[in-house]
């Protein structure tokens, strides 16, 4: 017996509702969404307003968009609330510059407390409310929309949205706003740089942070800096930090190799940091007390893939195996073939062969930066300033050193000039003059020495009849001045030479792995002996010899060190 059965496929539609809502990870997408809307709608005015107000003694977040476009009918009003049913599907077919299609972007207002549309078209006035969209998903069930058609005139599209994402309104400061919305918005496209001549120029759009009490006027595109001088005037105004004010400008447009009906437009901008902060307040840097929500250039930086002119995803391992070079770019790549998941946060949905091609296409695009003039021009700049650099600094190191000289103190003896060691290698030097001269003075002599890291010898007593191969070797550690923080190991150490000492008697030294030792000074007792230092552990028989230099050929050779009468 066979028995058929049909499975009609089926959908939650309030699971379906709650995961678009939800699946807008970044709040600030809902400006996004709002822009978008208001451009397909043909605005030419546009108000985003965040602001909060008291309900039952709770603060609650309101946002308010308003713009003058076409407005809407109960059609449109119902692709506004429907999910998947977007009537800019059809329309987009006469008109590609149409940014909606999935019918998934106003899905993010569901995840508030209460929305409303007021909207009108051919003399007629809609007031459509939503209540408790968020929670009713929650709870499983999809929101109704209630809906007024009154016979009235009504220009455009006004929106209110309460207790948006929790009533959680800490990323919505101006300064964030304003900044997302020149990246990551229709109103920040970038197609400017391509015809300056878009229609788009005259869209105004007044925008206001909850930190703020009054909207800011913002002009269309997104914000690049001017592009520099020629570079004599570049180095000549800013030397050392011409390459960082340094900025060219490179556009590029045409088709993908392997699909030529596909088109792309690109615009590339080698910048340099601080020509980059010229118009970025966000960009964090040392010194300077950023905005909230602030980041550091090599987080937003570099080569953006783009669709409608809207960064989507950043593609900078494309052009860059390792390193930060990308830094150097604020570059967008756009193409309407590129297929966006329903949040607009990736190109994944892209079929794999057009991906492939379109970063060949960036990557070629790099390549020919790389080799051009332009990019010779940012090297010759980069060399230039290494150079003034350099320069700069002997120069300064030539001035301090000639201070140093005349501040230094020097002795004589035996007809030689002796100058006070003023670091690690200092100390090494005068041991070596001083062993030179008075070669039984030590009581070690050098086997041999390495200045890697630091300089640490090894040596051997003097005077034990003991051949080399046979003799006990141990290391000496050279210090300028002996601190209570030692960074090598106690273990296998014969004695230390120094300067001077920062520590008093009794005091603790504890080398690299904490192993202490206490500082113990045998003063001089005579005229034929001479005040000593050992490094003791009450645990250990050892002890660890310290040859304090400033005080060891005073009173060893009567050597003071002394300042320069000239």
């Amino acid at each position: 017996m066979i028995t058929r059965t049909i499975i009609k496929p089926e959908v939650n539609p309030s699971r379906e509702f709650l995961e678009i809502a939800s699946d807008f990870s970044n709040p600030l997408d809902v400006v996004r969404e709002a822009i978008s809307n208001s451009f397909d709608a043909k605005a030419s005015e546009i108000y985003i307003l965040f602001t909060v107000f008291k309900e039952y003694g709770r603060r609650k977040l309101k946002i308010t968009i308003r713009d003058n476009g076409l407005g809407m009918d109960t059609k449109g009003l119902k692709s506004f609330f429907d999910l998947g049913n977007s009537i800019r599907r059809e329309e987009k077919t006469n008109d590609e510059s149409l940014i909606g299609e999935k019918g998934h972007g106003t899905k993010i207002y569901f995840n508030s407390e209460s929305v409303s549309v007021t909207t009108g078209k051919d003399g007629k006035r809609y007031v459509a409310v939503m209540e408790n969209p968020i929670g009713l998903l929650f709870e499983g069930e999809v929101p109704t929309v209630n809906v007024e058609e009154i016979t009235e005139n009504f220009e455009g599209t006004f929106i209110e949205i309460i207790g948006y994402n929790n009533n959680e309104r800490s990323v919505f400061n101006h300064d964030r706003l304003v900044d997302y919305i020149y990246w990551f918005t229709k109103f920040g496209s970038f197609e400017k740089e391509i015809n300056e001549y878009t229609p788009y120029n005259n869209v105004k759009l007044f925008v206001q942070g909850v930190d703020r009490d009054t909207p800011e006027l913002l002009s269309f595109g997104h914000r690049f800096p001017r592009e520099s001088e020629n570079l004599d005037k570049l180095f000549e105004s800013y030397m050392a930090d011409a390459p960082d004010y340094f900025v060219k400008k490179l556009v590029y447009t045409g088709s993908l190799s392997k699909y030529p009906d596909i088109q792309y437009q690109a615009v590339f901008y080698i910048e340099g940091n601080k020509a980059k902060r010229t118009i970025n307040n966000m960009i964090k840097r040392s010194g300077y007390t950023a905005p909230d929500g602030a980041y550091r250039v090599q987080e937003r930086y570099g080569v953006w893939l783009s669709k409608d002119f809207i960064p989507v995803q950043r593609k900078n391992e494309w052009i860059t195996s390792k390193g930060s070079e990308y830094t150097k770019f604020h570059a967008f790549f756009n193409c309407q073939e590129l297929k966006l998941t329903a949040n607009r946060g990736s190109v994944d949905n892209t079929p794999a062969e057009i991906l492939d091609e379109i970063q060949a296409t960036v990557r070629s695009i790099y390549q020919q930066i790389t080799e051009s003039n332009e990019w010779g021009d940012l090297e010759w700049l980069e060399e230039q300033s290494q150079a003034y650099q350099s320069e700069k600094k002997e120069e300064r190191d030539y001035e301090k050193r000639l201070k140093l000289i005349k501040s230094t103190k020097i002795a004589n003896y035996k007809n030689k000039k002796l100058r006070e060691p003023r670091q690690e290698q200092g100390v090494f030097a005068l041991y070596h003059s001083i062993d030179m001269l008075e070669p039984d003075l030590f009581p070690f002599e050098i086997v041999d020495y390495d200045t890697h890291a630091g300089i640490d010898v090894l040596a051997r007593l003097r005077n034990t009849g003991v051949d080399l191969e046979r003799s006990l070797l141990r290391f000496i550690e050279f210090k300028h001045i002996l601190k209570s923080s030692f960074n090598h190991s106690f273990n296998r150490l014969y004695g230390i030479v120094c300067w001077k000492l920062s520590i008093k008697n009794d005091e603790t030294v504890t080398d690299i792995f904490g192993n202490k030792r206490k500082l113990k000074c045998i003063p001089k007792t005579d005229s034929n002996s001479y005040t000593q230092f050992f490094l003791e552990n009450e645990r250990d028989p050892h002890r660890i010899e310290i040859i304090v230099l400033e005080e060891y050929l005073q009173e060893r050779l009567g050597i003071t060190f002394q300042r320069s009468k000239q």
